[in-house]
């Protein structure tokens, strides 16, 4: 049987531990507390005025009846007799309640937007400043949505979801003392059916959208089958397996039937519970009420009555949304909860203790560097691996995949600590140099260049920001990338996409080149920076490296063995150490590791 999607409104649960966690979004609102209490105070006064509206509205209605007992003798001031005097009344509390909700609403608004610009801008300082691994444990699209789906969340309880539930639990409160003033016996009869019976038909219709839910996550699973199905037709025909994809669209739409059959069955029933049981508590209590208006001494008046009625129909409305607005703030406390928890972790900043500026000329050393992965302590990634990089040499770095190349440099760039041993930049351990710092003197071109969505220019000028145009438009000649830049009609202001999908391969590659120069970096790394490209592009991104890596300490790792024979020193990794090290023709006549590959590749 199918198993349905998770359900992404499931039921968050209230522990003290997330109700704790959750407590932090306080720390936002302090700066703002005492604008953020006048706005309760005009919350709490806009919810008062507005439990008179029924007592009023009941006068109103029965103002023709023939005695006036009880709760009017308490208000003789008000001249009740007269029609015009409530509706008068009526407009005066309207009025009273339109000026104490309008600075509520504006008060909030601004308390809240004002919060939550300070908890988004935490909340991505945090993120960025992250180190990588917490980026190797978690997906970019949870982690964006924590900054937008979280924040919308708690925006809307902060703003509104809380003063609601505040001001229907005074309704309900005042609605209450009200009802027992007006007539203590009928407030019982009431206050045992009416509220039992709106509870019921609100849990009663959370279960029937549960139902529904599962129905349509089936009808998901289901759909997603004839996309697949009809996406890979091919494979389906050639693999003559029609009836195979049509018994799998057949039980997942018969389970779709027996889903909606079941909703439908507890949908019938719902109804009739809300036609009988709801209509008929009504019912009830209008009886009630009216026998208590009759005889020679009736126990009730016809406004109180009318007043009474009018007090349980607002009681019943708010009774009846008091478990979605609490379903909301539960929903906001998880939020908060996974805002907190990003918030309140380590990032660089506390793990990267390093205080040292060094001059970083370009002299690197590694010196027994052992390194496994956070998540993979068990697998030990580098072994003891030693080397030296002096000012201005090119080292290149070959081996297989999983060999340990682009750890090496994740490592170069601090992005993890190691296990044993020690790095050096210029003699000073890494550990010891400020992060930012240090990074500040690398730049790399990886293999995938991944580019941000705006212009070319704001694209290169992300290697310094503070560069005018004209050292942009230099960079770029020495990247061999204005000629193509030059052909766009926008030129440097040319739209480059999302992720710069609308440039090719090797544009991309000759833009962040582009960004590395001007950078001017001390150390470069080279990623694998032409495997993915043409013969011609490779040749105009290899002559830009070619420009870049003069007068720089460089690290390339290469696929292609022909980018990298002029390299100082080449070190072919397997399994974690170097297995051998020399020049280019110093490795080929060692007729080993690299000269296999060499002869595999062709090269001559």
């Amino acid at each position: 049987m199918l198993k349905p999607k998770k359900d992404k409104e499931q039921k968050i649960k209230l522990t003290k531990e997330s109700i704790q966690k959750a407590k932090g979004i306080f720390s936002y609102l302090k700066p703002y507390r005492l604008i953020f209490t006048i706005g309760w105070i005009f919350l709490l006064l806009s919810s008062s005025t507005m439990i008179l509206f029924p007592y009023l509205m009941g006068q109103l209605l029965g103002s023709s009846g023939s005695k006036v007992t009880s709760m009017n003798e308490s208000f003789s001031l008000m001249k009740m007799e007269n029609i015009n005097s409530i509706v008068i009344l009526l407009f005066s509390l309207f009025g009273v309640q339109a000026i104490f909700s309008y600075f509520r609403v504006v008060i909030f608004t601004n308390v809240t937007e004002n919060a939550l610009r300070d908890l988004r801008k935490s909340a991505f300082e945090r993120l960025i400043y992250m180190p990588m691994d917490f980026f190797n444990q978690n997906k970019v699209g949870e982690l964006s949505s924590r900054i937008s789906t979280d924040i919308v969340q708690i925006q809307e309880t902060l703003r509104t979801t809380i003063a609601e539930f505040f001001r229907q639990v005074v309704t309900i409160g005042g609605s209450v003392i009200l009802l027992i003033f007006i007539s203590w016996k009928l407030a019982l009869i009431m206050v045992a059916t009416v509220p039992v019976m709106a509870l019921i038909a609100v849990f009663f219709g959370r279960f029937i959208k549960k139902l529904s839910t599962n129905a349509q996550n089936f009808a998901a699973e289901s759909n997603s089958i004839v996309e697949e199905a009809l996406m890979g037709i091919s494979n389906v025909k050639s693999f003559t397996n029609e009836l195979f994809i049509l018994g799998k669209y057949q039980k997942s739409i018969e389970e779709i039937r027996a889903l909606n059959v079941k909703s439908g069955m507890w949908r019938g029933l719902f109804i009739s519970f809300i036609i009988f049981c709801m209509t008929g508590a009504i019912v009830f209590i209008v009886w009630q009420g009216l026998l208590m208006t009759q005889g020679e001494h009736p126990e009730l008046s016809s406004a109180d009555f009318f007043s009474f009625m009018m007090y349980t129909i607002m009681m019943v409305a708010s009774v009846g949304s008091i478990p979605d607005l609490y379903a909301a703030i539960q929903k906001s406390i998880g939020a908060t909860e996974n805002l907190m928890n990003i918030i309140h972790q380590d990032n660089e900043k506390e793990i990267l203790t390093g205080k040292q500026k060094p001059e970083i000329i370009g002299n690197v050393e590694f010196n027994n560097v052992h390194f496994s992965y956070p998540q993979r302590k068990d697998i030990e990634i580098l072994k003891g691996i030693s080397l030296k990089a002096s000012k201005n040499e090119t080292i290149a770095l070959v081996g297989s995949s999983g060999a340990g190349k682009s750890t090496i440099s994740s490592l170069l760039l601090n992005y993890y600590s190691i296990q044993e041993g020690a790095i050096l930049f210029d003699g000073v351990n890494i550990k010891d140099i400020d992060s930012e710092h240090l990074r500040s003197q690398l730049a790399i071109v990886p293999q995938e260049v991944i580019l941000f969505a705006g212009t070319i220019e704001e694209n290169i000028a992300f290697g310094r920001p503070n560069a005018n145009e004209a050292e942009i438009i230099e960079a770029a000649k020495q990247a061999n990338a204005l000629e193509f830049i030059n052909s766009f009609p926008e030129g440097l202001k040319t739209q480059v996409g999302d992720r710069g999908i609308q440039l090719s391969g090797g544009q991309k590659q000759r833009i962040a080149i582009a960004r590395a120069i001007l950078k001017n970096p001390t150390i470069l790394i080279l990623d694998e920076a032409t495997s993915a490209l043409d013969s011609e592009s490779e040749r105009l991104v290899q002559d830009a490296l070619d420009k870049l890596m003069v007068g720089r300490t460089s690290f390339v790792i290469a696929h292609r063995l022909s980018t990298i024979r002029k390299a100082n020193k080449i070190l072919v990794l397997n399994h974690g150490e170097i297995a051998e090290q020399g020049t280019h023709e110093d490795l080929i006549q060692q007729k080993g590791i690299y000269a296999n590959l060499v002869e595999l590749q062709g090269i001559e």
